[in-house]
């Protein structure tokens, strides 16, 4: 199976090269233990301090302090049609980075489409777009490895027809059912009769059918011309009323600090006994 390649770098003075490699490492392993047996599909995560560093063939996850708009957020493809990433620097940039690099390995190019019965009634079967995060995108959903916040997905499950019990939809378990959409997050497709895309938000008190109108096939991915009508919204809801820095386990629990503290005074003692033996 081809192993996927993913960078994470670091654009901005203000993440540090000891949070660098601590969030790289958390994506790596969420990678791996949690994304890859549900999606079937492998891929490493490595930490680069800078983009001259990083060697061709990777996916750049490229970490900022000012990405402009709301709409540069997330995957998008170079020139050569390969997919990099842009994550907005806050407290929370490691939830938005798992994000990406999540959605980035399920639909590297952003155009793929899963055919199942609309959540909105009366328009049949739709196309939905895959993006695993979206549903279930918000801080609340997000859970930690290795102390460092990361993103919910849903699996393909998500998609069935009907409910059926035993069944896992997203990796948290937060969602419960098919094309279900939690508060905070939303969910695309195309309604192949009228040739418009259609979402379902739950940004505000209620969740809400919007028309985004007819998108045009071009050198943009579906998914970057998607997420730009909806990135303010969509970042308010991931930071939402609860947010999560990116050491959200370690500043919570001084448990694992002490752990991870331990086992490093552990480690340098026995280099010491090494070096002098």
């Amino acid at each position: 199976m081809l192993i996927l390649q993913v960078a994470l770098v670091s654009d901005t003075r203000s993440v540090t090269p000891s949070e660098l490699t601590r969030v790289a490492a958390a994506l790596q392993k969420q990678a791996v233990r949690d994304f890859a047996p549900i999606w079937e599909v492998r891929a490493t995560v490595d930490p680069f301090v800078r983009l001259e560093d990083v060697p061709i063939g990777y996916w750049p996850i490229i970490v900022r302090n000012d990405i402009k708009t709301d709409g540069a957020a997330g995957v998008h493809l170079d020139k050569d049609s390969q997919p990099f990433a842009l994550v907005q620097y806050d407290e929370s940039w490691s939830l938005t980075a798992s994000h990406e690099c999540l959605e980035m390995l399920a639909d590297p190019f952003g155009n793929r489409l899963i055919a199942g019965k609309s959540v909105k009634r009366g328009q049949g079967r739709v196309e939905y777009l895959v993006e695993v995060c979206d549903p279930s995108e918000a801080a609340d959903f997000a859970y930690t490895v290795n102390g460092v916040t990361v993103s919910d997905f849903f699996t393909p499950n998500f998609f069935d027809p009907q409910q059926a019990g035993g069944v896992r939809y997203s990796y948290t378990g937060a969602i419960k059912e098919p094309r279900q959409v939690l508060r905070g997050g939303y969910l695309s497709w195309h309604h192949p009769p009228s040739d418009h895309w259609w979402q379902l938000q739950w940004f505000g008190a209620q969740k809400r059918f919007v028309d985004l109108d007819v998108i045009e096939k071009g050198a943009e991915s579906i998914r970057a011309q998607i997420d730009r009508t909806t990135s303010k919204q969509q970042l308010e809801a991931e930071r939402g009323g609860r947010k999560r820095s990116v050491l959200t386990g370690i500043a919570a629990g001084a448990s694992t600090e002490e752990a991870t503290g331990a086992k490093a005074v552990a480690w340098k003692s026995q280099i010491r006994t090494l070096l002098k033996a």
